[in-house]
């Protein structure tokens, strides 16, 4: 029997609001991370971003995780799942059967059952990595793989806005110095 679809255009419609009239870059991670975990009715969600200079996932925004659970250490690229995370999404289905985790004691201890990882990329360089945490063991289908791709292709496109937004703010700033201080 096939997998069912949880994710629906309803779903992609929220988000894509969320996202576009969010004021900043922390309310729009943030208000991503919950819809996701309530509407799917997960445990939790992550949004990381990549520190190119450390290889480690560095928490943007969170939602139905423990803090306990986010301070367990720092979560290296090459060692978090596997190396396939930086081209195509993880899916581990039931962490009690599976070898790939960093931490899989906290893992267990958190409750999460399976998890479902999928990198941020922009223009195909993995900028970040979206993490669904499911307190049971969890089957994903096709569509809402393809589905959780495109939403994390909104979010690298939603971090690439509010950067560009900050770099405008500060020449901005810049040029009315320089004008005032040629001016006076």
């Amino acid at each position: 029997m096939a997998v069912q679809d949880r994710i629906d255009i309803k779903l992609f419609k929220t988000i894509n609001r969320a996202v576009s009239f969010a004021t900043g870059l922390d309310d729009m991670a943030h208000e991503f991370t919950q819809l996701l975990t309530g509407t799917l009715q997960i445990k939790g969600a992550t949004l990381f971003i990549l520190n190119p200079e450390t290889d480690e996932l560095e928490v943007l925004a969170n939602f139905g995780l423990s803090i306990a659970y986010l301070n367990k250490g720092p979560i290296l690229v090459k060692k978090s799942l596997d190396h396939k995370l930086r081209a195509e999404p993880v899916i581990i289905a039931d962490v009690n059967s599976s070898d790939r985790l960093q931490y899989p004691e906290d893992a267990q201890k958190e409750g999460i059952r399976a998890i479902v990882s999928v990198p941020i990329k922009l223009s195909g360089k993995m900028i970040g990595v979206m993490r669904l945490y499911h307190h049971d063991p969890w089957e994903v289908s096709e569509g809402d793989i393809d589905s959780l791709l495109v939403l994390s292709e909104n979010v690298a496109l939603a971090l690439m806005y509010s950067r560009l937004q900050s770099v405008l703010k500060s020449i901005k700033g810049h040029m009315e110095t320089v004008h005032d201080v040629w001016l006076n």
